[in-house]
């Protein structure tokens, strides 16, 4: 087990998951089973503390009591686990993120509730401190990127956001873990609908914030669509499949 990681992290797990509806609509997609009976946010979570996480906040918002009920103070991980829930409108993710801000002093990591976070959050930490960036973010390698939106990048820097373009082939996408600085939430309006992904990242790039790109070549895994739920079950392997 890594030793313990500095930085909180903000696990942004309160939408509504559309996309995997049709799998999952009793619960909310955090909750969704990846096999075992058990849930993809504590699969998740037991990744974020091997990788030496102690403190983990979740932002969280549809079906919320049901993650509270799950998780607890996060004890029986061995965690410390915190909430911040959206009011009656879900605020995205980079609304979400702005209800954390009282945890980013001076930074936070983050990750999607939707993503199995296959990185060393040490180095990451350290890449940022080192870059002088607003926000770090870490990049993934897939056959198809139309599904995510590409990044683009050059020494170091994210240099350009491009849409979702089906068909477009394989390239790096924004893999949902990152390191976030006050100086970049900061810049968020309170209680807005905001999405990092769509808003805050391509804004800070537009407006001369450096963004600092982590490229890794690990395996990239997320659970945003019924077929990427089976998919990430089946890797699991027999004794964990749904």
């Amino acid at each position: 087990m890594s030793a313990p990681f500095d930085l909180p992290v903000i696990v942004l797990c309160g939408g509504l998951g559309t996309r995997l509806r049709p799998a999952v609509s009793d619960r909310p997609k955090a909750l969704a089973p990846v096999g075992g009976g058990r849930a993809f946010l504590e699969v998740q979570l037991e990744a974020l503390r091997s990788r030496g996480a102690r403190h983990i906040v979740l932002c969280v918002g549809h079906m919320a009591d049901q993650v509270e009920a799950a998780l607890g103070d996060g004890s029986a991980l061995g965690l410390r686990i915190d909430y911040v829930r959206d009011g009656e409108t879900l605020l995205g993710t980079g609304g979400a993120l702005k209800r954390a801000e009282r945890f980013v002093a001076p930074a936070a990591a983050g990750a999607n509730g939707d993503t199995y976070p296959n990185l060393d959050l040490d180095r990451l930490a350290a890449a940022h401190a080192a870059s002088g960036a607003a926000a770090t973010l870490t990049l993934a390698r897939v056959p198809d990127a139309g599904r995510f939106g590409r990044v683009e990048f050059a020494d170091g820097r994210v240099t350009h956001f491009r849409e979702k373009e089906p068909g477009a082939g394989g390239g790096w996408v924004n893999a949902g873990v990152y390191v976030v600085g006050r100086e970049l939430l900061a810049r968020v309006p309170p209680a807005e609908v905001v999405s990092l992904e769509r808003d805050v990242f391509p804004a800070a790039l537009r407006d001369g914030l450096p963004l600092a790109a982590f490229p890794q070549e690990e395996v990239f895994h997320d659970i945003g669509t019924p077929d990427a739920l089976r998919a990430f079950a089946a890797r699991r392997g027999p004794t964990h499949a749904a």
